[in-house]
């Protein structure tokens, strides 16, 4: 019985737009869930909820299935339930200036902490320089400075007196204290001592020397002495500025008392202000060498820096936030992850301190969430494994890029690590989630849960209605106009075609919502108030069409007969073959004419794309099959003596996939068999060894592609394509091709076996083999058999005449 083609209901499952319950979506109410996605919100719900180590997320799927808005809706949602996070704030460490300290603060605290010390800054370069300007400080200054000169003066007194007793006067001079011979209370001259008789001299000398002697016993307590002064001094130092600072470091103490980590950095900031006061006021830098000018900027510099440690740099604030925070860092480096140390130039070297340092995305979403793209994420050098490092240890470090891995050894600060409580969700495709899974044993531990974004969804009543109330959403969210039934329907049967299933629709939400909106632009030329279903058409076939160029130039190429595709006659081991090709968005079916040439040879069938490397590994798999299923069927008492060579015409680049298998077995078994095929049909699918049609992918491009060839050349009615029965579901065709199907131009068939293709494209009966081994006379299978039995008798005839010998045939 001849094979009937599919009629046009099979071609494209549409959708009424009369049993649409609802006139436009202007009725609909919007849906805030997520379409066809429900294991990934199961997923997404579950990561949220687990709070133990190491329960982070992975959504992987396809741009355009709603990754980032479902995810987002989910973490908006639980952000609100969770508690508002401290701030985290840098200040300067007393005890060792390269390890800036991490205080926490409760919410929204940071800045006003920052301007608190601002304030206390600016109240200190007052009050400091007043304490000390002061007629207090002058009084208490002077009483140290005569309490213990009084020592010093008590000794030269004597000393003094001493030396009147002997005659001799106790003078100051550029060495200090000496004594001078005298007479009548005037020191000598030169002349008059030299005058005075030598004995006298030596008298003089050794009431002198003894006198000296004296002087050095009673001042050797003189070093011991200014040690108490300064000690007295500094007293007096410290009194005053902690008289001048207390009181106004006590007010912020007060105002933080609750924060213990505030209270006790405070009292450190007044230790060290009572302790280095000279460098508040500038003093120390007056003692440094070089012009007055260079002293001024030294001592204004020093002032500049002593002033900058009691300052505040905030690291993260969250007053702003209800809830915790979400935070979606879009270029994940490794320093805007962790932090950075920041770095100023001054004199021609780096310099830096606690106050560059900033915040990561890590510390920014610590207390919440944090929303990466995995894949520019492992692109960016040390990104991965700094972030992995954080996970790990629950604490964020500051370092270098690198310097985990001894990449950067610059000496630089090491901020105090900030505790970590974040939540990790990464977006990235199916195939990077697998390969971090077997590549990377830590990935697991980190990542535990997995939200699986399907592409498809049933096509059914209530999904048909889901997908208008989401699309109503997006029309009222971006003032588009709203979609009438027509339109809804249109999108549906889009949304089947893109699923390649017409019981299925697309869960790529993001390819609908672009067509919405460019059928919006067509409405709006259109002057309609309504986006209807000529609309969406028209969005369709401008997208096509922009991105048809190549489409076209092949086409033309066809016609013009530069690219040879007939569409008329039979020929023998020649066959129209059918593939897609990807350029950008589009794919598009083009006709290759696919040839095959039988000899004797010692049973090869040589697939010559392969040959030259021009065949991937799946086509050659499918070369290997058809040898395996001519031996199954005519090779079961003996070994086949052929060998044909398969080629596809006109092809110049590489060739994979077995989805043209049957279509080089039915060229096989036409060249085998010398029994024509018919040019006016086309054909795919893939075949097993035992002559089972199976399905393959681009089945409504491969069948528009052969028809806009036909069309092209000129429809004759009796042109058609072959399809595996097993694809008809997937069927969802253009609807000028359902049309010219409807009125008998061109036609689609559907096989389960390469027997009821091959009966269809030669007109023969296959034939199946009788209890004595043999065809039926005249059937396709035993030409093929006689001519393989002939090529066998040939190759005996051959061997024997070589070698003396024969096999019985």
């Amino acid at each position: 019985m001849p094979l009937a083609p599919l009629p046009p209901s099979a071609l494209r499952l549409s959708c009424d737009a009369d049993a649409l319950p609802f006139a436009s979506t202007a009725e609909l109410a919007p849906l805030d869930e997520p379409l066809g996605q429900d294991r990934a919100v199961e997923a997404i719900r579950f990561a949220i909820g687990m709070q133990n180590h190491g329960y982070n997320l992975f959504a992987l799927g396809p741009k355009g299935t709603g990754k980032m808005s479902l995810i987002s809706q989910f973490l908006a949602d639980a952000a609100r339930d969770r508690p508002t996070p401290g701030d985290w704030v840098y200040v300067h460490n007393f005890d060792d200036s390269a390890r800036p300290r991490a205080l926490c603060l409760p919410p929204g605290r940071a800045d006003s902490f920052r301007k608190r010390m601002d304030r206390l800054v600016e109240d200190l370069a007052v009050a400091l320089p007043a304490a000390f300007e002061g007629e207090d400080f002058r009084t208490r200054v002077k009483a140290v400075e005569t309490a213990h000169g009084r020592h010093q003066e008590e000794v030269i007194k004597i000393m003094r007196e001493k030396a009147e007793e002997h005659s001799f006067l106790l003078v100051r001079t550029d060495g200090g204290l000496t004594f001078a011979p005298a007479k009548d209370g005037e020191a000598l001259t030169p002349e008059v001592y030299n005058a005075l008789p030598e004995t006298t001299r030596e008298e003089m000398t050794a009431h002198m020397k003894a006198l000296q002697k004296d002087l050095e016993d009673s001042l050797k307590d003189v070093p011991k002495w200014e040690k108490e002064r300064r000690e007295a001094m500094k007293a007096v130092l410290r009194d005053v500025a902690r008289g001048a600072a207390e009181h106004l470091i006590e007010e912020i103490r007060w105002e933080y008392s609750q924060i213990p980590a505030v209270v006790s950095h405070l009292n450190r900031i007044l230790d060290h202000v009572v302790d280095n006061v000279g460098e508040f006021l500038g003093s120390e830098a007056e003692d440094e060498e070089g012009s007055p000018a260079d002293k001024q900027k030294a001592k204004a510099h020093a002032v500049a820096q002593a002033r900058k440690r009691l300052k505040v740099n905030p690291l993260t604030t969250n007053g702003t936030n209800q809830g915790a925070p979400v935070v979606v860092e879009d270029n994940p480096t490794q320093p805007n992850l962790i932090g950075r140390v920041e770095h100023l130039v001054r004199f021609g070297a780096l310099t830096t301190d606690f106050t560059l340092v900033k915040a990561g995305a890590l510390h920014r979403a610590n207390g919440g969430f944090l929303v990466l793209e995995a894949r520019r994420l492992l692109l960016s050098p040390f990104a991965y494994e700094d972030l992995k490092r954080v996970l790990r240890a629950g604490q964020v470090k500051i370092e270098a890029p690198g310097q985990t891995h001894g990449v950067m050894t610059t000496v630089t600060l090491e901020p105090e690590p900030v505790p970590l409580d974040v939540k990790v969700i990464l977006l990235g495709d199916a195939e990077t989630y697998y390969l971090l899974s077997e590549g990377d044993p830590e990935f697991r531990e980190l990542f535990k849960v997995a939200a699986d974004f399907d592409t498809h969804m049933q096509r059914n009543d209530n999904a048909v209605l889901s997908l208008a109330r989401l699309l109503a959403g997006l029309v009222t969210r971006e003032a588009l106009r709203p979609l009438d039934r027509t339109g809804i329907a249109r999108l549906v049967e889009r949304a089947a075609r893109l699923a390649e299933d017409s019981g299925k629709l697309t869960a790529h939400m993001g390819s609908l919502t672009d067509l919405v909106r460019e059928a919006d632009y067509f409405a709006a030329q259109d002057g309609s108030e309504r986006i209807e279903g000529s609309h969406v058409t028209a969005a369709v076939v401008a997208e096509e069409r922009r991105d048809g160029r190549v489409r076209d130039m092949m086409l033309e190429e066809i016609v013009e007969g530069t690219i040879r595709v007939e569409t008329e006659g039979e020929v023998v081991g020649q066959i129209n073959g059918l593939a897609v090709y990807h350029f950008g968005r589009i794919g598009f079916g083009r006709p290759s004419r696919i040839t095959c040439a039988a000899r004797v040879g010692r049973g090869e069938v040589v697939d010559i794309e392969r040959e030259v490397d021009l065949s991937g590994p799946l086509h050659s798999k499918g070369v290997l099959i058809l040898s395996s299923f001519l031996a199954t069927r005519f090779a079961v008492d003996g070994p086949l003596s052929l060998s044909a060579s398969l080629v596809f015409e006109q092809s110049y680049g590489e060739i994979d996939g077995d989805s043209a298998s049957s279509t080089e077995l039915y060229a096989l078994l036409s060249a085998l068999g010398e029994v024509p095929i018919r040019q006016n049909l086309a054909v795919t699918g893939s075949v097993d060894q035992f002559g089972n049609v199976q399905p393959i992918g681009g089945v409504n491009e491969k069948v528009e592609g052969f028809f806009d060839v036909c069309q092209a050349k000129g429809l004759t009615g009796d042109q058609g394509v072959l399809i595996p029965r097993t694809n008809v579901r997937h069927l969802m065709l253009r609807q000028d091709v359902v049309d010219a199907c409807a009125a008998g131009r061109f036609h689609v068939y559907a096989v389960h076996t390469v027997d009821q293709g091959i009966r269809l494209l030669t007109g023969l009966e296959p034939g199946e083999r009788g209890r004595d081994g043999h065809f039926p006379k005249g059937s396709l299978n035993d030409r093929v058999a006689k001519r393989l039995d002939a090529f066998a008798r040939r190759a005996n005839r051959e061997y024997g005449e070589r070698t003396g010998r024969r096999t019985k045939v």
